[in-house]
């Protein structure tokens, strides 16, 4: 038996409008976190006011903080990019169950491995692809996702300008892309 049975009853579940904050930057959130629909933005924000999109978690992927697990406050904030529902467990419950269980043992390595290939993934795109091929990877990775957001959310994200963005878009459709 793990050692945490109690894990389920420490599961809350909850209802997210769009623009509602999951965590804040700043905030130590030490729970995991997996949404049944909708999808949450995480925005970095400068102390200039600027504000960035680091990245987008869809339904049914795990998400936490990994500055959080380790007790440092979180760089980024977390907010629901449409109506979603999420659920957040303790990390060190998982953790626990895990230190028990090799099957909970391997999915948590394995987490671990997707969200490390993901960051790899979003660091070569942004190093090494024009803006248009970082707009047009992301039309194809996610295409639920950006269905929905507005145009400056999507050009926070590929780190271009609104406008930038325009004219992208503009050669895409002359191009028939």
């Amino acid at each position: 038996m793990p050692r945490d049975a109690s894990l389920p009853a420490r599961i809350a579940v909850r209802t997210l409008a769009r623009g509602a904050q999951l965590f804040a930057a700043g905030a130590i959130d030490r729970r995991v976190h997996v949404l049944s629909s909708g999808f949450l933005t995480l925005r970095y924000q400068s102390p200039e006011g600027a504000s960035w999109v680091k990245g987008f978690v869809p339904a049914q992927v795990p998400f936490a903080c990994l500055a959080c697990l380790d007790g440092a406050p979180a760089p980024f904030d977390a907010h629901a990019g449409t109506d979603c529902v999420v659920a957040s467990l303790p990390a060190d419950g998982l953790e626990r169950i895990a230190e028990d269980s090799l099957p909970w043992m391997r999915a948590l390595r394995n987490a671990y491995r997707v969200y490390g290939q993901r960051k790899e993934q979003r660091e070569m795109e942004l190093l090494m692809l024009a803006p248009e091929a970082r707009y047009a990877r992301f039309l194809q990775e996610m295409p639920g996702i950006a269905a929905q957001l507005r145009q400056h959310e999507i050009a926070s994200y590929i780190r271009v300008t609104p406008v930038s963005l325009s004219r992208i878009r503009r050669r895409m459709r002359v191009q028939g892309r």
